[in-house]
């Protein structure tokens, strides 16, 4: 019991100290981080100053990393006697399924709705599913993040105590990023995990995905069309494995017509069933499927009682964007309200 308490006193200690003193441009990985830049970025002798600039101004944020490791799409710290847990659903839904979120983001598919006719006739992702994603991520980039985007990767890139590799080759792709953007490094603000813009694309997947979709010569995810063309193309490009599929829904109701096997798969991040798999664990989609389509069940927690989804291979998509289910169901019941009152708009 001790050494499952101590990581967490050890964190909780760190966060009393707020922001603490860093000294990352004499970190003991700092070497490798400007090694990379130069052989694998062809950094300059002057872009390097300006990179170590950088991580002698950036400030440890611990509260950075409570922020990740408590994330609101994972339903807060799981009980550790309870390995089956599952939070409330009925907790995070209102976060972004709301009342005013769905009347701005009506608004919002009005005001742009060139630019999403646009996505959609290239890469087939409907209107409200992109408004969806900006919804849950900026409320339509309204709030694209309060931290240095310097401070967020630097802390997360070199303290993380489990997911440090990841945001410290993000680190990297950060300053690769500022570089070729003429953007200076310390002036960049977004998410406590580093993630940018109206999008909130981390800075490999800016780098990689983003889009100039309005021609003006710059890919400024801080902008409504360049967002919107980025998050389509994103959801068509980022994985091999899950690409959407023009046309095809996210999820189907279904109905357990006897609760599924104890051990059955569930909430997981790929269409590793079929529908006549899941028939044959008693569960039941609300309309008709072919046996043969890839499907996944997804379980919802609500209250007393069990709610379950049919999960098609476009909201695997969705959860390469963010892998947690609370997510893609957000973004999923966003943009089935949107489009449901667009329809109402439209009658009235």
């Amino acid at each position: 019991m001790l050494k499952r308490l101590l990581p967490r006193l050890s964190l909780s200690l760190a966060l009393l100290a707020g922001t603490a003193t860093a000294d990352y441009a004499h970190h003991p990985k700092t070497p490798l981080l400007l090694k990379t830049l130069h052989d694998d970025y062809g950094f300059s002798a002057e872009d390097l100053d300006v990179v170590k600039a950088a991580l002698d101004d950036a400030k440890k944020l611990p509260k950075l990393i409570e922020k990740e490791v408590n994330n609101k799409e994972a339903g807060g710290p799981k009980p550790e006697d309870q390995p089956n847990y599952l939070p409330d659903w009925n907790a995070y839904l209102p976060i972004h399924v709301n009342a005013r979120n769905i009347a701005n983001g009506v608004r919002y598919l009005r005001d742009n709705a060139e630019w999403f006719a646009r996505a959609e006739a290239e890469f087939g992702v409907p209107p409200t599913v992109v408004a969806a994603i900006m919804g849950v991520e900026t409320k339509y980039g309204t709030y694209s993040g309060k931290y240095r985007v310097l401070d967020a990767l630097a802390t997360q890139g070199f303290d993380h105590p489990r997911r440090a590799p990841f945001f410290f080759s993000e680190l990297t792709e950060f300053f690769a990023f500022a570089r070729d953007a003429s953007r200076k490094p310390a002036e960049l603000l977004g998410s406590y995990a580093g993630a940018m813009g109206y999008a909130q694309f981390m800075p490999s997947n800016y780098r990689w995905l983003a889009l100039d979709y309005d021609n003006d010569g710059k890919r400024d995810l801080w902008s409504g069309p360049d967002a919107i063309g980025s998050i389509a193309h994103y959801l068509t490009r980022y994985d091999p494995k899950r690409v959407w599929h023009r046309g095809e829904p996210l999820v189907v109701p279904a109905t357990a017509t006897s609760n599924p096997a104890e051990g059955f798969p569930h909430n997981g991040k790929f269409a590793d069933q079929t529908i006549a798999s899941l028939r044959a664990a008693g569960v039941q989609p609300a309309i008709a499927l072919p046996d043969e389509m890839p499907a996944g069940l997804v379980q919802l927690r609500r209250g007393q009682t069990t709610e379950y989804w049919i999960a098609l291979p476009n909201f695997y998509v969705i959860q390469t964007y963010n892998p947690r289910v609370f997510y893609a169901m957000a973004v999923t019941q966003l943009a089935s309200s949107l489009a449901e009152a667009q329809s109402e708009s439209a009658a009235r």
